[in-house]
């Protein structure tokens, strides 16, 4: 009511303020902001990733989605930490948790002495607001809702691979560019699609959700995005191991070798000039007739001029966020996922990224807190090595950690917090930790069949009883 009065009041004197387009957008802003906090769990979530995502496109209103995802990653993360510490269940801040704190306030310390202090100041700040919004409102989104919000994830993922080959056949390219049309396909549309087509009940979630994941490996092939093939495959491959069902992937292999034998025998010249051209762009990712310089060599210079600056500051490295580099010249490009920026260039791995910001010192709680990431993800292996089921909510977000974190290997991603990529992927990070933790003894299954709860799996702490 305070508000409304205010506006009122501000209205009686400036009469023409509804005439101006920017005080309409920022009446609209505030109204979809206080519309989500109206049902926080179950709202906020999707349209601040939605926000996320359209930034990253080419659709109308992707340039506005520059600034406004950052208003509703603030917004979350002061509500989320509001909404989770007056729950009524039981709220817990962990050893991840910890060493996410200790991983800004390094990036505070590294800040400090960067070349562009204001700007790794900014950089710090946004990956508070993200550690802070993944540990409060991303929880609270799923926490008694498991069911609810993994299935919007499977939906919203089948919805959006359609809508991405449907706009490609129109000859629209939704995500501007191949590497990032890629790192969504591989990191988010793939493992989440995997593992629902596995745990589908009905004949007609299997056909659809396969379906689903047979375009995102038509997409992947259109893409040409290395990092996000490989981490596919060795995600599925460890998978099938994991679930000790090696005919899936026999399967997986032989209708790929039957397809490109009739290919072959149908058409021998065109098949021998499309494996030509493949073997090219995938390999050496060149256009065919270029001069390659190896299989890394869209890698080999970035990674050079990385190693390069952690050589000259190795200790507390070039500030979080900010490279030397950076302001050498107008030239200089940045990531093709993230936001382009003057401070900042391509360096091929997130992980050299990391090195470069935080020198050998400061990368330390980033090291460990990938560590326990890690090993969370091993948890849920595991479990599915010892039971042979994958019916259990942890398992589509271990898979998605698996794939990012070597599709990372490959992109500046991982500690970018503007990225869509990098807010989903530590949001499901933060599920993770949370979902494979041993006190974690009441997650529903979505499965008829009696499967052991994670918690309670042989082999960790607690009783062997069933749900």
């Amino acid at each position: 009511m305070v508000g409304f009065c205010a506006l009122f009041f501000q209205l009686e004197r400036r009469p023409g303020a509804l005439a101006n387009s920017t005080y309409l957008g920022a009446v609209l802003l505030l109204e979809i902001v206080v519309a989500c906090l109206w049902r926080f769990e179950k709202v906020f979530f999707p349209v601040t990733m939605g926000c996320f995502l359209l930034a990253a496109t080419s659709l109308p209103g992707a340039g506005e989605s520059l600034t406004v995802r950052w208003v509703f990653l603030g917004v979350g993360a002061l509500a989320g930490f509001i909404v989770w510490m007056r729950g009524i269940q039981a709220r817990h801040f962990g050893l991840f948790h910890l060493v996410g704190l200790f991983c800004v306030l390094s990036a505070v310390v590294s800040a400090s002495v960067s070349s562009s202090p204001a700007v790794g100041a900014l950089k710090a700040a946004s990956l508070f607001l993200l550690f802070l919004y993944a540990a409060t409102g991303g929880r609270a989104a799923m926490v008694g809702r498991e069911k609810q919000f993994v299935g919007g994830m499977v939906r919203a993922c089948e919805i959006l691979v359609l809508l991405t080959v449907a706009s490609l056949l129109a000859g629209l390219d939704i995500f501007g560019n191949p590497n990032n049309m890629g790192a969504f396909i591989g990191v988010v549309a793939t493992p989440v699609l995997l593992w629902a087509a596995l745990v589908a009940e009905s004949r007609a979630e299997v056909q659809r959700r396969y379906t689903a994941l047979a375009l995102c490996a038509v997409l992947l092939y259109v893409s040409v995005c290395r990092a996000a093939i490989v981490a596919d495959a060795i995600m599925t491959v460890v998978m099938t191991i994991a679930l000790r069902r090696p005919r899936l992937l026999v399967r997986a292999v032989f209708f790929g070798a039957l397809l490109v034998e009739l290919l072959a025998v149908v058409s021998p010249s065109h098949m021998a000039e499309l494996m030509d051209t493949l073997s090219v762009r995938f390999i050496f990712k060149i256009e065919p007739g270029a001069v390659h310089g190896g299989i890394f060599g869209s890698r080999q210079t970035p990674w050079e001029d990385t190693v390069s600056a952690v050589k000259q500051h190795p200790w507390f490295g070039t500030g979080f966020g900010t490279s030397d580099l950076g302001n050498a010249g107008g030239n200089l490009r940045g990531s093709s996922i993230y936001t382009v920026e003057g401070s900042n260039r391509e360096h091929g791995s997130s992980y050299l990224a990391i090195a470069e910001y935080m020198g050998l010192l400061g990368i330390l709680p980033f090291l460990l807190l990938l560590l326990l990431l890690v090993r969370a993800a091993g948890r849920v292996f595991m479990w599915m090595r010892r039971t042979g089921s994958p019916s259990h909510y942890a398992v589509p977000f271990a898979l998605i950690t698996f794939a990012g974190l070597i599709h990372a290997g490959f992109e500046d991603w991982l500690f970018a917090a503007g990225s869509y990529l990098c807010v989903f992927f530590w949001v499901s990070a933060f599920l993770l930790i949370d979902l494979a933790s041993p006190a974690n003894a009441a997650v529903r299954i979505p499965s008829a069949k009696a499967v052991r709860s994670f918690a309670q799996a042989p082999g960790f702490r607690g009783s062997t009883t069933s749900v």
